[in-house]
């Protein structure tokens, strides 16, 4: 019993050690992905309900 018991323990070490610590270095790349988005240029607001203004009316 005790040899049974022995080849289990020794086994099972085996197995333990076999999936033991790997230190496996994982390669992070970062890319920056720059999107330019382009300018709009808008012509500026027209008030189309303003009334013109006569500067040459006697007040």
């Amino acid at each position: 019993m005790k040899k049974v018991f022995a080849i289990f323990a020794i086994a099972g070490l085996i197995a333990t050690a076999s999936c033991g610590n790997k230190t496996t270095e994982e390669t992070v790349e970062e890319t920056t992905v720059v999107e330019e988005t382009p300018v709009v240029e808008e012509a500026p607001a027209v008030d189309t309900a303003a009334v013109a203004a006569d500067t040459t009316a006697a007040q």
